[in-house]
Parts: C-alpha cells; sequence; structure tokens
C-alpha cells in the first residue's frame, strides 16, 4: 500500500483549484491511495496559499513554529488535522511509504514554502509519517 499526494495522480485539489500529474508515480507494484492533507484538515478548495512560520514541519508538531495563509491567517490546526488524518489512514491501511509533492507546507519531503520563500526542511505531513516510521519520497 503506498500513500501518494492526490494531486500528483491528478486530483485537482492543490490551492489553486489545479493538479500536479507527474508520470513518475507509478501505482503497479502495490495499490495507491491518494490523499491530500489539506483537503483532510478541513481546508477549501482553492484555498490562500500558506507558508510555514518559525521553522518546518517537525517544527510545528513540536509546537515551535505555525503555518499561516498569505493574509495571515493561521491554519496550523487545519495542518496537523490533516496530517492526523493520513497517519490515521496509513495505519489502518498498513501503508508504509508514501511519495509527496515536495515544497508544500504539507508534504515537502526536502523543501517547503516559508515566510522567507523556499527553505529545505519537511511538510507537516511528511514530518509526522516520518515520526512514526513512514517512509516518504518527494516528487
Amino acid at each position: 500500500m503506498l500513500l501518494v499526494s492526490a494531486c500528483l495522480l491528478g486530483v485537482r485539489c492543490r490551492y489553486d483549484g489545479s493538479a500536479a500529474p507527474e508520470d513518475n508515480v507509478v501505482c503497479k507494484e502495490s495499490a495507491c491511495v491518494p490523499v491530500c492533507p489539506e483537503q483532510l484538515g478541513g481546508l477549501p478548495t482553492p484555498r490562500e496559499t500558506a507558508h510555514l512560520v518559525g521553522g518546518d514541519g517537525m517544527d510545528v508538531l513540536d509546537g515551535n513554529a505555525f503555518v499561516v495563509t498569505e493574509d495571515g491567517r493561521d491554519v496550523t490546526q487545519h495542518f496537523l488535522r490533516g496530517a492526523e488524518e493520513v497517519l490515521r489512514l496509513a495505519r489502518s491501511l498498513g501503508a508504509h511509504r508514501a511519495v509527496f509533492k515536495d515544497r508544500s507546507p504539507s508534504c515537502g519531503v526536502t523543501q517547503v514554502h516559508c515566510e522567507a520563500g523556499l527553505a529545505e526542511g519537511t511538510g507537516v505531513t511528511t514530518a509526522l509519517l516520518a515520526r512514526h516510521g513512514i517512509e516518504v519520497k518527494g516528487i
């Protein structure tokens, strides 16, 4: 079982209502389960862009950073709720791997959007999955 950022599979769930289909995501060896942590956390599509403030996803989990929209609205609880829902799905489905959209404040694996632009780090959902032993690859 493989969790995949839904936008990579062509689902129009990104902040602007678009998708980011990626031909490199192949779901042959196991079933793919599309997930969008931001939607699972209760945010609408389309929605304002959001970025991390004060650190990356690990810092958000530790309560030392937060997620805000471009107009300054705190959406940290939505991002945390979405991450918890993805973890719940992973556990219930027995998924031990994920392929996520890099540079996202939720799904970023090596880079995330923060207050200064792109920075090295992980998104909120990626950080939570990693803490629970789920391997996440970024695209």
